[in-house]
């Protein structure tokens, strides 16, 4: 089951071009067609998650298109690009979040924190992950973004492939050598 090809590939890009020229319209006729599939998305990125995390898809939704309807310059090349740039917004939100939740648990909300407050997150690891991210895409964007897509989105290989214009074996090398790039990654950043 792929997640964009579900919605109708014309209307969209037209609805993205149109908003990007800055009408308001578009961009309300835009909104239920893609609200579901960004649904899917964040449940994705949200799935590896305790039960009962604080942050939930719809939240997750919302920040996000606040985000991406805040932007400025968006240049929207079509669907896939949309998709991808919201992708990647719901992933620097989690990990905003991660820091903030660090940051708290530190001190920084500045009132007492009786223990069993204290929610059973890992943000110290997804922190490392995003920095391992980051650097990775700076090497190799692709790269970065096949991990992306394929562990914080939840979409398959050939889902991957589709958004990607890349085959599913190009897919699947760039899994396994990227994900032995962060694990070293991760793992050196640790040590230090």
């Amino acid at each position: 089951m792929l997640f964009w090809p579900m919605l109708p590939a014309l209307p969209v890009t037209r609805l993205l071009l149109e908003w990007k020229d800055g009408s308001r319209p578009a961009l309300e006729q835009l909104t239920p067609l893609v609200y579901r599939e960004l649904r899917k998305l964040a449940s994705g990125y949200l799935r590896g998650e305790r039960p009962g995390h604080t942050l939930q898809p719809t939240a997750l939704v919302h920040e996000a298109f606040i985000r991406l309807v805040e932007q400025q310059h968006q240049s929207w090349e079509n669907r896939t690009h949309f998709f991808g740039v919201a992708a990647h917004l719901m992933r620097l939100i989690l990990v905003d979040w991660a820091r903030k939740t660090r940051a708290q648990k530190r001190g920084g909300g500045a009132r007492p924190v009786i223990l069993t407050d204290i929610p059973d997150e890992k943000p110290p690891e997804l922190i490392a992950l995003d920095d391992a991210l980051t650097a990775l895409e700076a090497l190799d964007p692709r790269k970065a973004r096949v991990i992306e897509l394929r562990y914080f989105a939840g979409m398959t290989a050939d889902e991957t492939a589709e958004i990607l214009d890349i085959s599913r074996p190009t897919v699947e090398r760039d899994t396994r050598t990227a994900q032995l790039w962060l694990s070293r990654q991760m793992k050196r950043s640790a040590e230090t």
